[in-house]
């Protein structure tokens, strides 16, 4: 088991400031939000304050001058200031809750746009649960920072400017015994949750190990039990486990530890205001209701510094978030559209490739000075062995890749002259492992091709074999197909996937072992679609079932970056090559499959 593959990204110690700085210009976009969350929350933190101050006066003025008139009347203002405390509570969370929202909402919107210029090599570098996370998780992530987590912010710096402006008005020289706290305080909070996230961070890492090391020992139990790999696999996972154990018993101890420490510091602070305010209590410099209002002050003020350091933890992680998300967003795409580029209208299908070479890596050519003319309407089947350059071949025609060196040409104009869209938007692909999405057969037919009526769906369907058993299906082609289509077969699958591409109309096909996975009769019934979708059009077939490319114009085997055979199938069978020696050992194992004889091909089919 791979320790790395199980590994999680690291966030850093120390906040970016240049990813907060670009998570405040995304809130910044919807600045009315912002500046009404920043007015209530100051109007919130003040009125909070001056609460503490008319209870002082209610003690000093109404009840220990024994005024009711003036306690009655402090009362009142007390609960008239309430009113509108509760109407700025109501707006700062309904405006700190929609800015979060739309951030996400830009975030995941922007993301999503970007992932869609972003081209294949991207997506085979770049794991799924990666992009994923980013969209979902991460966007949440700095949603929440921009609204609570400043919220947050704004509420501490906030409640203390407005305690130790009351305060100093009570009373200065205790005011600035009160701030020789604050730097202690921060300090301590600070230094405990780091280290805390720390902890956090090792626990999180090792259980992602566990839970891989977990999952792979079911899923491959099979493997594990063959190889007598039991032992081997239970010592791992109880050294995982233990390392875990110890991580979180840090991590439980710390957070044990840290609020008796922050509160050892407030409680030696407050113990010090009350004793010196005593002490001006016996010099008559302080009232009954001033030494109350003083202590809660300082409460006031400290207990949102001790909440600042949690909201520092996860504020690191929400900027961890930013510059994942941003780091998606700087992805540069490889292939871009050249100024100039144009969409021709339709393409005939006539392909050049001129001394083209590729490569996936440096140093790793996987096609060198290849040359080769498909002329319009030619069907050409690829074979070859596994990783010889039959998919890179046609990922180069959709330009889902461009060549390191040498030119193609699609109808005599070298196709980056052309937009990705005029060339990808009229080629029709059927993948060996298809795809289907969320939604109804219906749905899914018509997915290239929104227009289309349902008499053409049923047409295209009926073409490529498929109208039989949609029919029998139990709402016919209102079907819910599920996730990934995973209600139907793979057979079935195959059947829409090769219907849809007929629907679409494409100018050049595209069949990439499109029956590897299907049982003989749909091998057949996908046969039939395609021969009807390949008439008039150029179109590719990949293919290691060679019965099913016997009627292509030109079969060529692709080894080592080039094109070693060529020709049709029968006089590929004459020239006794390498295509010959595949095709009657592939002949001879279906024999013996089938009858359990050692079956012959004739010289010439």
């Amino acid at each position: 088991m791979s320790e790395h593959y199980f590994e999680e990204e690291e966030f850093d110690n120390e906040v970016n400031g240049e990813t907060v700085r670009r998570i405040v210009r995304v809130g910044l976009q919807h600045w009315p939000f912002m500046a009404l969350f920043l007015v209530c929350i100051t109007a919130v933190s003040l009125i909070e304050a001056y609460f503490t101050y008319l209870t002082k006066q209610m003690i000093d003025e109404g009840i220990m001058a024994r005024d009711l008139d003036r306690l009655y009347a402090l009362a009142m203002q007390y609960g008239a200031w309430f009113l509108l405390f509760a109407v700025f509570v109501f707006a700062f969370i309904l405006a700190a809750g929609y800015l979060g929202h739309l951030v996400q909402y830009d975030l995941r919107k922007q993301m999503f746009a970007h992932l869609q210029k972003l081209p294949l090599s991207y997506y085979n570098r770049t794991a799924d649960g990666w992009i994923m996370s980013r969209v979902t998780s991460d966007a949440t992530r700095v949603g929440d920072l921009v609204s609570w987590g400043f919220l947050d912010t704004a509420w501490t710096v906030t409640s203390i400017l407005t305690s130790i402006g009351f305060m100093m008005a009570i009373n200065w020289k205790l005011s600035l015994l009160v701030l020789v706290m604050i730097p202690a305080l921060w300090k301590v909070a600070i230094t405990f949750k780091q280290r805390i996230l720390t902890e956090y961070r090792r626990v999180r890492k090792l259980n992602s190990r566990i839970t891989g090391a977990y999952s792979e020992s079911i899923n491959g139990v099979r493997v594990v039990k063959s190889l007598g790999r039991e032992q081997e696999n239970l010592s791992q996972f109880s050294e995982l486990t233990d390392d875990m154990y110890q991580a979180s018993y840090r991590a439980a101890w710390l957070s044990a530890l840290f609020l008796p420490a922050v509160q050892l510091v407030s409680a030696s602070g407050i113990a010090a205001v009350v004793w010196f305010s005593g002490w001006q209590f016996e010099a008559g410099g302080m009232t009954i209701g001033g030494l109350q209002a003083f202590i809660s002050y300082v409460s006031f003020m400290l207990w949102p510094i001790q909440q600042m350091a949690a909201v520092y933890a996860s504020m690191q992680q929400a900027v961890a978030s930013g510059e994942r998300i941003f780091s998606l967003l700087d992805t540069e795409p490889e292939i871009v559209d050249v100024p100039g580029a144009f969409d021709p209208g339709s393409i005939r299908g006539d392909i050049v490739f001129d001394d083209v070479s590729f490569h996936y890596e440096d140093g790793k050519p996987v096609l060198e000075n290849f040359s080769l003319r498909i002329p319009q309407g030619e069907t050409v089947a690829l074979v070859g062995p596994t990783g010889a350059g039959k998919s890179t071949l046609v990922n180069l025609i959709c330009r889902f890749y461009e060549p390191t060196s040498g030119k193609i040409l699609i109808d005599g104009h070298d196709y980056t002259q052309l937009t990705q869209h005029a060339i990808q938007s009229r080629i029709g692909m059927v993948l060996q492992t298809p795809h289907l999405f969320s939604g109804s057969v219906m749905d899914n037919l018509r997915y290239g091709r929104l227009d289309a009526t349902d008499a053409d769906v049923e047409q295209a369907a009926k073409l490529a074999g498929a109208h039989d058993f949609i029919a029998r299906l139990e709402h016919g082609y209102q079907t819910e197909v599920g996730e990934g289509g995973v209600l139907l077969s793979v057979g079935q699958k195959q059947l829409i996937s090769l219907a849809r591409a007929i629907l679409a109309k494409p100018d050049i096909f595209i069949m990439d072992e499109a029956t590897s996975s299907v049982d003989t009769l749909t091998e057949a019934l996908i046969q039939q679609g395609m021969e009807a979708l390949m008439n008039g059009r150029t179109s590719f077939i990949i293919a290691h079932r060679l019965s099913t490319i016997k009627n292509a114009d030109r079969i060529m085997v692709i080894e080592n970056g080039g094109v070693s055979e060529m020709g049709s199938h029968s006089e590929l069978i004459r020239a006794r090559g390498h295509y010959y020696n595949l095709y009657t050992k592939q002949f001879r194992d279906e024999r013996q499959k089938v009858y359990g004889l050692d079956g012959s091909v004739p010289v010439a089919q």
